[in-house]
């Protein structure tokens, strides 16, 4: 397992290398990193800044200079802010794992029990009722869910009972990474929590059942069920493990993508994680936010992209480790 581990290591990275340098050839090609200080009278300053940030050359040895600061940690100066660029990515990227665990742990587990119990019982009144409630899931947008959820569960028993401040928060996570886990930590979680987790329900039931449904259509099921054997240990034993593999795949793949793509929500409920600070980054123009942002998250896409491949080694053993 170990060299299946390092062998695909090593395949990711020239896949890094080359997504890193693309997203640095893009963004050059689209910001101008001196923007703000062409509009100043002193073309002296604009070119002494030209020169120190090596402006004057070639994409490719501005890229080399780039990453060989990137990785002994110098990801430079934010011009919207002027503060360093790794605390901020550091930080954000903090709040924004803390809402990827708990939304995806709690949506792989729901997902999963809802595809299990609609495969066992294919057709029945409960199948059409979690079928049509996972369409109403994935048809109802994030930004849509967030503001009807901060109204039913914070505005309004606020309003109704009169209370001096909303059972749930949602104007951002002050006390996350500060006070630790505790009630006021799940308090402000609730919400974004909960508007994740709907939406990847939605979406990861249906592959699950899906996905039950093939394994309980095997060759293999039918033999233990011509041999007599309990219909529970078929589902759980036997189905279960084939039908865990794709879905381990599917909810590591989709968590690569939210690590960068939270936008919606974390704007919201004024999240301060990876998605709004990309967001306020592309609309200031922050080169030097936006280039380590994009190398941070496709880091995160090949560790995830690697986690499921292991993932999908373990759990099913016709794939040869070598």
């Amino acid at each position: 397992m170990l060299r299946y581990t390092l062998r695909r290591l090593a395949y990711s990275l020239p896949v890094l290398v080359i997504a890193s340098y693309i997203l640095f050839w893009a963004v050059r090609a689209t910001f101008d990193p001196l923007a703000k200080l062409r509009q100043s009278t002193d073309p002296g300053a604009v070119r002494r800044q030209t020169e120190l940030l090596g402006l004057d050359r070639s994409v490719p040895e501005q890229y080399l200079l780039w990453m060989k600061a990137f990785v002994t940690g110098d990801w430079g100066t934010s011009t919207r802010t002027s503060g360093s660029v790794m605390p901020m990515i550091g930080s954000a990227l903090e709040v924004t794992l803390q809402l990827m665990f708990w939304g995806v742990l709690f949506a792989a587990v729901i997902a999963l029990a809802i595809g299990i119990y609609s495969a066992a019982r294919q057709y029945s009144a409960g199948d059409y009722v979690l079928t049509g409630l996972s369409y109403v899931g994935i048809a109802m947008p994030a930004f849509w869910l967030g503001l009807v959820l901060i109204q039913v569960l914070a505005v309004w028993p606020r309003q109704q009972f009169g209370l001096s401040e909303p059972p749930l928060y949602f104007v951002g996570l002050h006390s996350v990474g500060e006070s630790g886990i505790n009630l006021d930590y799940f308090r402000h979680l609730a919400l974004p929590v909960v508007t994740l987790t709907i939406g990847l329900v939605a979406s990861w039931s249906r592959f699950s059942r899906a996905s039950m449904l093939e394994a309980l259509g095997s060759d293999y099921v039918r033999t233990a069920r011509a041999k007599g054997v309990p219909r529970r240990r078929i589902l759980f034993r036997h189905a279960l493990r084939n039908a865990l593999a794709p879905f381990v795949t599917v909810v590591a793949l989709d968590a690569a993508v939210l690590v960068g793509g939270l936008v919606v929500t974390e704007q919201i409920y004024a999240i301060p994680g990876m998605g709004r600070l990309f967001l306020s980054s592309i609309l200031a123009g922050d080169v030097f936010v936006l280039i380590p942002w994009m190398l941070v998250v496709a880091v995160a896409v090949i560790a995830f992209n690697l986690l499921a491949d292991v993932a999908y080694a373990l759990l099913d053993p016709r794939v040869a480790l070598r």
